[in-house]
């Protein structure tokens, strides 16, 4: 059985090759939180490949999924098998006391991208959006410690807003792929049609469709932002980058008039690694300026 510090390791690879946008603000933080973000970040990478492996069919996908959910619970008990992953994942989950049912609700959101390729209603997207991403931010509060429940609250409208910005952004890349997250009953308030985003359709009544989606993200940003000041303060700089870089991905949409279709939305990593530049001055200035920057 692996090691656990190699263990840490090997998770502190898959971040650095595949956490293009969270491992620049990884670099911001002490080296016992650094290991957790990238060990937890591995456990969420393996399910998420899981549920879009390409060339296997549906029911494979689920096989693998539910395998994962069987490693999880195994792990839970220290159980690992020869998985590198999961020593330690388990040991962050001990350490920094994350409540397991998050990593389960995980599982279960990953899992309904199978099945589920439309969504009726905000209310029903925000639930998957909790369990995707509002999950991530809780347990990235736990790593980087809280001083008042509130944090909670506000890590799982963090979480909203990043999802809403990944949707806005893979927009044409989803419906190519036969999903649909923006809610039914708002494409029908338009007058958008899904056929609309696999043609690249950008119409008077596309661009005011985007509008009210990135109003909406906007503002989950906008209530999130007092979580800046409720992690401890060793954190708040890596914890400041990781939403200014995701922010900005929302701005670079809403700067390039909504065309998520012509070219995907990124910034570079240039532009990234200023991000974090800042976020040190900031940090040895002992503070992060409310948020949106």
């Amino acid at each position: 059985m692996l090691s656990v510090s190699d263990s840490f390791g090997h998770c502190r690879r898959i971040a650095r090759a595949r956490a293009r946008n969270f491992f620049y603000s990884f670099l911001l933080l002490p080296k016992a939180e650094k290991e957790a973000m990238c060990a937890v970040y591995a456990f969420m990478r393996r399910a998420d490949d899981l549920s879009d492996e390409a060339g296997l069919a549906p029911a494979a996908r689920r096989a693998g999924l539910q395998r994962w959910n069987d490693s999880l619970e195994q792990a839970l008990q220290g159980r690992y098998g020869d998985d590198p992953i999961l020593p330690a994942f388990h040991h962050t989950v001990e350490r920094y006391d994350i409540p397991p049912r998050y990593f389960f609700e995980l599982m279960q959101g990953v899992t309904s991208d199978l099945d589920t390729t439309r969504y009726q209603t905000f209310d029903d997207l925000y639930r998957y959006c909790y369990r995707v991403a509002s999950v991530v931010g809780m347990t990235t509060v736990h790593i980087f410690g809280y001083e008042c429940d509130e944090a909670l609250e506000l890590a799982e409208k963090c979480g909203v807003a990043f999802q809403l910005t990944n949707i806005l952004r893979d927009i044409r890349e989803d419906a190519e792929l036969g999903r649909i997250y923006l809610p039914e009953e708002e494409l029908a308030r338009f007058d958008l049609d899904p056929q609309d985003f696999l043609e690249g359709r950008r119409g008077e009544h596309f661009r005011e469709f985007m509008e009210f989606q990135c109003h909406r993200a906007n503002d989950y940003y906008r209530q999130a932002a007092p979580i800046l000041q409720m992690v401890r303060p060793h954190c708040r700089a890596a914890l400041w980058a990781m939403i200014s870089i995701y922010h900005r991905l929302l701005q670079r949409i809403q700067a390039a008039d909504y065309n998520v279709f012509d070219r995907r939305a990124r910034l570079s990593d240039l532009e990234k690694m200023s991000i974090v530049v800042r976020a040190c001055k900031l940090r040895y200035l002992g503070g992060a300026p409310p948020f949106p920057a």
